[in-house]
């Protein structure tokens, strides 16, 4: 894998040879994160598959932007749109964690003729619903104090998730790194973008293929949502891991690994 920096975006990346006969991965990490979350899924495809991941804004080594408005959904699905033009990528399959499942399916709605298939992990739609999301709403509306301090736009680094085996959904130590990486500020409104975002009425037009998969223990988004998600997906597959918990992308690479390439395999002659 090699790494880039698309500067007019102020994204960070990572493409392997890319080989005209391969399907292409794309993925994309979750809130918080960045693409190292990814690099033991580079190490499992690369030779069988053209990988690109990157760093979504105000993440990783992607430049931070200081606004709210600059962390809405939409801007995220364009900055991907953006980066896939420039490496003239015109076909992939699209992997996301999480936050990303939102970037995902943005994606799709803005741009959907360049995805042949859709791989939702640990998905967060619906979550805006629960009556956790409400209390927490009333916690974000403390984020609008950033305004009246100071912005430094500097890019963060990567995390070293081995540091974490097993890691729970609530390991404060992991949240604690991550947040501190990516900063309070963004972590704040990306979580309030997430929490304003509603999607559910494109869901039932989505065609491409799609697998959705989820822990059975997850905390942070409940599985029943997953369950609803893939029933209005009118072509989707749907994947519960038992016993794991959100960050099973962490805990579970091999059998996560398997399963995606499983799916592949399975719809390659749809993709």
């Amino acid at each position: 894998m090699r790494e880039f920096y698309l500067k007019e975006k102020g994204l960070y990346y990572r493409i392997n040879d890319f080989k005209q006969n391969l399907p292409t991965l794309v993925f994309i990490h979750g809130l918080s994160g960045s693409s190292s979350a990814w690099l033991p899924y580079e190490k499992i495809f690369e030779n069988k598959y053209n990988i690109l991941t990157f760093d979504i804004r105000g993440h990783g080594k992607s430049k931070k932007a200081p606004n709210y408005s600059d962390y809405e959904i939409k801007n995220f699905a364009k900055d991907l749109h953006d980066l896939v033009s420039f490496l003239k990528i015109s076909k992939f399959i699209l992997i996301s964690h999480s936050f990303a499942s939102l970037i995902a399916l943005e994606y799709i709605k803005l741009f959907g003729e360049n995805v042949s298939a859709n791989i939702l992990l640990s998905p967060i739609v619906g979550l805006n619903k629960n009556f956790s999301a409400k209390i927490i709403r009333l916690i974000l509306k403390l984020s609008k104090i950033f305004r009246l301090f100071p912005f430094n736009p500097k890019p963060g680094h990567h995390i070293d998730y081995t540091k974490y085996p097993n890691t729970t959904d609530w390991n404060m130590k992991r949240i604690f790194t991550d947040s501190q990486n990516t900063t309070l500020r963004v972590h704040l409104y990306c979580l309030k973008q997430s929490l304003a975002f509603e999607q559910e009425y494109f869901l039932g037009k989505i065609q491409i293929p799609t697998l959705v998969v989820h822990g059975t223990k997850d905390t942070m988004a409940p599985v029943k949502n997953s369950i609803v998600l893939s029933k209005k997906i009118k072509n989707s597959e749907l994947v519960l891991i038992p016993n794991t918990n959100h960050f099973f992308v962490l805990n579970n690479i091999k059998e996560t690994a398997k399963i995606i390439e499983s799916f592949i395999k399975k719809n390659k002659n749809l993709l």
